[in-house]
């Protein structure tokens, strides 16, 4: 590792664990202090470019695909690097965070991936971060095993593959307070990244795959090119050759949704796909252009994968992909088994209906969040690939969006209805409640929420209050009836403390940007003298 790149030594301001010794490593660390010397004040110029963009977007500027960049979208000849072994096929791909059951289960799933996330699936409690490392650690040394306090057993299998690992680090907008480097918070996507990569990307490439990844949140092909150097600086710090990594985007903004071949051809020596999300799109588009009534939407129980602007979202994803030889890859069916057999066989259809959509329209594989619907997820997609891996010859030609495609959402535009108001109101706090103790990953009404559920209902109340077609004092009504109710349900929940992150979060008069940051500070970080 070049010297120059450590001029100072990342400090732990926290309290030691049990096993981190293991992945606080000294040379961890000052692979992390290398990371974060070369790339934390481009980080901050990119932050400051978000900031303008928002600003010149509000002000009316024109979304639209960027004249600058239109040699590469005509240019026909350039592809990503070629599908890395464990990804060829990944029709049926698991999404969970990295505690030590889930991701016994989530390897076991017969899935082709398994996505652990670091990200919207995890409360980044200290704990939560770096026990996630250790576990991801033991599952590619084949020694990780959990045993409930019933006495029931997890073990990885031995007699079928496991799935592909592919970490999820958080988003370029989240600092690790409990890392510190040169004075400065560590950027939270560079902690998940190194420890992951310095422990376990040759590891990876020995065990016959490699250091794979899925990126969150990027606005722009400037973010995806940072992505790009951290991940050559990483690879020459190591050893390990140029190109081995693998990333795959979540094209999960509205301003990435501008520049999807711009972010490919960014990666495209590491890349290897993108991904269509749902709420994460929505919530983007509503800080955005939240302001405006002409993207006023409704309940977002009406607002499907099939709305004409999310279909010409999606079907842009998709032919992206495939023009530039990438995978893409559709979006959560978040669906839990119910003990009620007419209602499980409801919730399979509906997730069979979706994923029949989404195999037709040309994706390669999709998510799902529990392992009980690794079946019919992989029976779609079986009976549209055959023996295929993928679909990557269908190259979508006939498909043509424009700026206004994807900006129609007048199309679905219309009032809340009170069922809505509640609903949004009762997940965002029930999510609040659950993250605020460490919970990331959260079964409500049936269905598996991470963050992005809490943040497209939160800010949904927001542009509705804006926009005065709901009043205040039917929202602080039903804000006080959903958190008695919670409470009752749990009296264990901190009324003070959920009740305040909706206030701060979902009724303020400006927007802001994430949740995660402002409870992040406020509730999950506990420091104490540095351990380093």
């Amino acid at each position: 590792m070049s010297p120059q790149l450590l001029t100072r030594r990342v400090r732990v301001l926290a309290a030691p664990g049990d096993r981190h010794d293991e992945i606080l490593t000294p040379a961890a660390l000052d692979f992390i202090g290398a990371l974060t010397t070369a790339f934390h004040q481009r980080r901050h110029d990119l932050f400051r470019e978000r900031r303008r963009q928002a600003i010149r977007l509000a002000a009316g500027s024109p979304l639209d695909f960027p004249l600058v960049t239109e040699r590469i979208r005509r240019d026909p000849d350039w592809r990503v690097a070629p599908a890395a072994p464990g990804l060829t096929d990944r029709r049926v791909e698991i999404t969970g965070p990295p505690e030590r059951r889930t991701t016994v289960d989530a390897l076991n799933s017969g899935a082709q991936v398994w996505l652990a996330d670091f990200e919207d699936a995890t409360a980044p409690t200290w704990a939560n971060v770096i026990e996630g490392q250790i576990n991801l650690l033991d599952a590619i040394e084949r020694r990780i095993d959990f045993t409930t306090p019933q006495g029931k057993q997890y073990q990885l299998a031995t007699d079928r593959p496991l799935a592909t690992i592919v970490v999820r680090p958080r988003g370029w907008h989240l600092d690790e307070e409990h890392l510190e480097f040169d004075g400065h918070q560590v950027p939270a996507a560079l902690v998940d990244f190194g420890l992951y990569f310095f422990h376990c990307a040759q590891r990876q490439i020995d065990a016959g795959h490699g250091p794979y990844f899925y990126l969150p949140k990027l606005e722009n092909r400037y973010e995806a090119r940072l992505w790009n150097d951290v991940f050559v600086l990483a690879q020459e710090l190591l050893g390990i050759p140029r190109g081995t990594v693998r990333a795959t985007v979540l094209i999960e903004t509205i301003t990435a949704a501008f520049e999807m071949e711009e972010i490919l051809y960014e990666l495209r020596e590491h890349g290897a796909g993108l991904n269509a999300g749902r709420w994460d799109y929505l919530f983007s588009l509503i800080k955005t252009f939240g302001h405006r009534t002409d993207f006023l939407l409704p309940d977002r129980a009406q607002v499907t994968m099939t709305a004409p602007f999310m279909h010409a979202y999606t079907e842009l994803l998709v032919r992206t992909c495939h023009k530039r030889g990438a995978h893409a890859i559709g979006s959560m069916a978040a669906q839990v088994p119910d003990k009620d057999p007419e209602a499980h066989a409801a919730a399979l259809a509906t997730v069979r209906l979706d994923k029949e959509r989404e195999a037709e329209d040309g994706f390669d594989g999709s998510w799902v969040a529990h392992p009980a619907l690794v079946p019919v997820c992989r029976e779609v997609f079986d009976g549209v690939l055959g023996d295929r891996p993928h679909q990557l010859d269908r190259t979508r030609d006939d498909v043509e969006v424009t700026p206004a495609h994807l900006l129609a959402v007048r199309r679905v535009s219309g009032p809340p209805t009170g069922d809505g108001v509640r609903t949004n109101i009762s997940i965002a706090l029930r999510y609040f409640a659950a993250w605020l103790r460490g919970q990331g990953a959260v079964t409500v009404n049936g269905l598996m929420e991470d963050a992005a559920t809490a943040e497209i209902a939160r800010v949904q109340i927001w542009q509705w209050l804006r926009h005065r077609v709901v009043d205040r004092e039917t929202v602080l009504r039903v804000l006080d009836d959903e958190l008695d109710a919670l409470i009752a349900e749990y009296p264990f929940a901190p009324p003070e403390d959920i009740r305040g992150l909706f206030e701060r979060t979902a009724l303020a008069a400006e927007l802001p940007l994430f949740f995660t940051s402002d409870a992040y500070s406020r509730h999950l970080v506990r420091t104490t003298e540095p351990q380093s």
